[in-house]
């Protein structure tokens, strides 16, 4: 008896070791941030400081998780997003993330906008092997599988952007004395060297340049600057602040140059109304995504899920950000990145080398007033000319 006891006591000793063990395993099959009924998704975002005009773009991807999980989520899995503010300032950026990955524990750092915060975390997050997933910057830097694996870019390059710009000068106004103002940092460098590769041998036209820091509170002084040069065209490579700062002052000083302004700057809200509408005739830009605002896209069925979430945005934005403002529709698609995240997968799998973007060329692409509304045009076509992005 006392024999068959000890065997009943051993039996389900063991069993319960092997079921703990079985549960133990059962929990290890994802990564840290996903379980069978939720995945963390780490973000962060200038909602204050000098960029905090695209704070919008984190009240955007809220809504849409929000929405994802109105539906019942993926896969049965629900979104925690946890999206915190960096003030467009690296120390801050490093010390949410840090937060995120070592207290919130998410799976992926999602989206995280901006090159000089993502420039200070692609180092922590690849040692941790935590994805730096589909960075909201155009530098050329994430395209780096060797060294950064877990980092994966998103927006198509800035180089090819100012390229863009270079070829449609040389087209469209061959004897142009260009000025530059540009970002003191990796986001304004990247720009300029893309510039002056689409310029070439004629980057002589060329003629002025004045970098600014993001810590300064006016630009006004370097636009007086540049228009000394003689300068018949202006290429604004700058952050919305600071690009309204400067279409504003360019009207006040009487500078009719041609203003061509990076894309990261088109909005309506945070750029073309507070520098005056009128004060922006003329202006030049070109974008990758589709403007909401404008008419043309108004029937198509690929935006109707979309449409639905500037009501459950708005109540989270700024007086100065419209229902219609572009950034409200540029963050990515998660159906179409992340639908299975409950396993980390090899970056490199994923990582498209070189990739440039889908023949991105500038074609109507005038900022100009319609109805009190800016539009800005893109044509993006599959059979445009290799040298739409040549170098």
């Amino acid at each position: 008896m006392r024999s068959a006891t000890i065997r009943s006591a051993a039996f389900w000793t063991a069993l319960i070791t092997f079921a703990a063990n079985g549960s133990a395993l059962a929990q290890k099959k994802y990564d840290t941030g996903a379980t069978d009924t939720e995945v963390k998704i780490g973000n962060i975002v200038p909602y204050s400081g000098p960029a905090s005009a695209y704070g919008i773009i984190g009240k955007t991807e809220e809504a849409y998780f929000k929405m994802i999980n109105e539906n019942g989520g993926i896969n049965g899995r629900k979104i925690k997003f946890i999206s915190y503010d960096d003030a467009y300032s690296p120390p801050k950026a490093v010390e949410q993330v840090r937060k995120l990955v070592e207290s919130d524990e998410v799976l992926v750092v999602f989206n995280a906008l901006g090159t000089p915060s993502n420039t200070a975390i692609q180092k922590y997050l690849n040692s941790k092997k935590v994805p730096q997933l589909f960075v909201a910057t155009g530098a050329t830097k994430w395209n780096d599988p060797t060294h950064f694996p877990w980092t994966i870019g998103w927006q198509p390059s800035y180089q090819s952007e100012a390229r863009i710009y270079a070829k449609f000068l040389m087209k469209e106004k061959p004897d142009a004395k260009v000025a530059v103002l540009y970002q003191n940092d990796d986001f304004g460098k990247d720009y300029l060297k893309g510039l002056k590769d689409g310029f070439a041998a004629k980057a002589s036209a060329i003629i002025a340049e004045e970098s600014y820091e993001v810590s300064e509170p006016t630009i006004d002084n370097h636009i007086v600057k540049l228009k000394t040069s003689g300068a018949d065209v202006l290429i604004s490579i700058t952050t919305p602040k600071f690009a309204a700062q400067t279409i504003k002052k360019m009207a006040e000083i009487d500078w009719k140059a041609l203003q061509i302004v990076a894309n990261v700057s088109t909005s309506v809200g945070a750029v073309m109304k507070p520098a005056g509408f009128e004060n922006g005739q003329g202006v030049l830009s070109a974008h990758y995504a589709k403007d909401a605002g404008d008419v043309q896209w108004k029937d198509d069925p690929r935006d109707e899920e979309v449409s639905r979430l500037p009501g459950q945005v708005l109540s989270g934005r700024r007086p100065h950000q419209q229902p219609g403002d572009l950034w409200l529709w540029r963050s990515p698609d998660p159906d179409q990145g992340s639908r299975d995240v409950r396993r980390r997968p090899d970056p490199r799998q994923h990582h498209e080398t070189g990739r440039e973007p889908e023949r991105l060329h500038a074609r109507h692409a005038v900022a100009r007033r319609q109805d009190q509304h800016v539009r800005h045009r893109l044509r993006t076509d599959r059979t445009a000319p290799d040298d739409a992005l040549q170098g």
